[in-house]
C-alpha cells in the first residue's frame, strides 16, 4: 500500500466507527476503513496520544470501545447531509442503514450525540429494521431541488435544463411556483416561458438550474398539490369520459384527482373527465370503485376494461 496522505481524517472515521459500534474489532474496523489491521491500529493508536481514551477489551466479545470522560464533538451537518435528511423527511426514502449516504451520515452523526440510554434503542431499530424500498420513487439531486425551492420562494425565473425520459435535453426559461413532491416523486410546477403554458417537470431529470435576475408574480390563491394533480389528468393521447352513479364529493374518495375532474351531472351522478396514457392503470382504479359506473366516451378505456373483466371472469371458471 501507498503512503496514506490524510492520516488525520481516517484516524477521526476511525474515532466515528468505534463511537457508532462500540466493540468492533480492529479486523472490522480495518475492512470498514478500507486499509490493513496494522495502519487500523495505528489510527487508534493516533488516537490515543491525542489523549483520547480508547478502550481495548480482550476476549470473544470484544473490540475497542470509548473509554468514559469523552465529550462528543458538536453536532455539525454538511450541506448535502442536511437536504439528504429533509428530503428522506420528505419522500421516506430509505438509505439511512447506508453510512456512506448523506441521510445515513446525517443519521450516524445524531446517533452519536445522543446519550446511550437513548442512542440503544435508536441504534437498534436502524440496524435491525428492514425496509422495502419504493421502487416508483425518483429522487432529485439535492442541490438541484435546494436551488429551485429557493427560487420558488424568492419568486425567481429561472432557466433550466431537461431531459425527457425518451427524447433529448432541451432547455426552457419558467417562472417556479412550486416543488412537489408526490408519491416518492419530486415535480417543479412552473409556468413555461418556451411553452407558453403550466407544466409539471420531474426535478430528477433537470440538469442544470441558472436563477435569472427576473421575478414573477405567482398565481393568487395558488394550490400547488391541487394543482399538480389537476395538470396530471389532462393533456395524454386517451380520452377519459366515465358517469359514476354518486355525488362528486362521495366519488372523490374513489378517484384521484390526477385521473380526471369530477363534474356534478345532478345530485346523485357526476362524469370523470380527464385523458391518460395508460387506460390499464384508469380501469384498475374503475375496479375499486363501489357503485355503478358507465364509460361514455373513451374507446381504449372501454376495450380495456372489457379484457380486464373477460380475465377476471375467466379466472372465476373451471379447468
Amino acid at each position: 500500500m501507498g503512503a496514506d496522505r490524510n492520516p488525520t481524517a481516517r484516524a477521526l472515521t476511525a474515532l466515528e466507527l468505534i463511537q457508532d459500534s462500540p466493540g468492533i474489532t480492529a479486523a472490522r474496523l480495518a475492512e470498514r476503513l478500507g486499509v490493513s489491521e496494522r495502519a487500523a491500529r495505528r489510527y487508534v493508536a493516533t488516537l490515543r496520544e491525542a489523549d483520547i481514551p480508547i478502550v481495548a477489551v480482550r476476549g470473544p466479545y470484544g473490540g475497542y470501545r470509548v473509554g468514559h470522560g469523552v465529550r462528543p464533538p458538536p453536532l455539525t451537518f454538511t450541506a448535502a447531509e442536511a437536504l439528504a435528511l429533509v428530503m428522506a423527511a420528505l419522500d421516506g426514502h430509505h438509505d439511512a442503514d447506508n453510512p456512506t449516504a448523506p441521510v445515513g451520515s446525517a443519521l450516524g452523526k445524531i446517533v452519536r450525540s445522543l446519550p446511550e440510554s437513548v442512542a440503544a434503542p435508536v441504534r437498534a431499530v436502524r440496524t435491525g429494521a428492514a425496509s422495502a424500498p419504493d421502487r416508483g420513487a425518483s429522487r432529485p439531486d439535492p442541490a438541484t431541488a435546494s436551488a429551485l425551492v429557493l427560487a420558488c420562494t424568492e419568486h425567481r425565473r429561472v432557466r433550466l435544463a431537461y431531459r425527457p425520459e425518451n427524447g433529448e435535453a432541451w432547455h426552457a426559461v419558467v417562472d417556479p411556483w412550486a416543488v412537489v413532491v408526490r408519491h416518492g416523486r419530486w415535480y417543479l410546477l412552473c409556468h413555461s416561458h418556451r411553452a407558453d403554458a403550466r407544466r409539471a417537470y420531474r426535478v430528477d431529470r433537470v440538469g442544470a438550474v441558472e436563477v435569472q435576475d427576473e421575478t414573477f408574480t405567482p398565481p393568487a390563491d395558488l394550490d400547488p398539490v391541487v394543482e399538480l394533480e389537476d395538470h396530471l389528468a389532462q393533456g395524454w393521447e386517451f380520452e377519459v369520459v366515465v358517469d359514476v352513479h354518486a355525488p362528486a364529493h362521495r366519488a372523490r374518495a374513489w378517484l384521484p384527482r390526477d385521473l380526471g375532474r369530477l363534474e356534478a351531472l345532478d345530485g346523485s351522478t357526476c362524469r370523470l373527465v380527464g385523458t391518460t396514457s395508460n387506460p390499464y392503470w384508469v380501469a384498475e382504479r374503475l375496479c375499486a370503485v363501489p357503485v355503478p359506473l358507465r364509460i361514455v366516451s373513451g374507446p381504449e378505456l372501454r376495450a380495456t376494461v372489457r379484457s380486464l373483466g373477460r380475465r377476471m371472469t375467466a379466472a372465476t371458471e373451471g379447468p
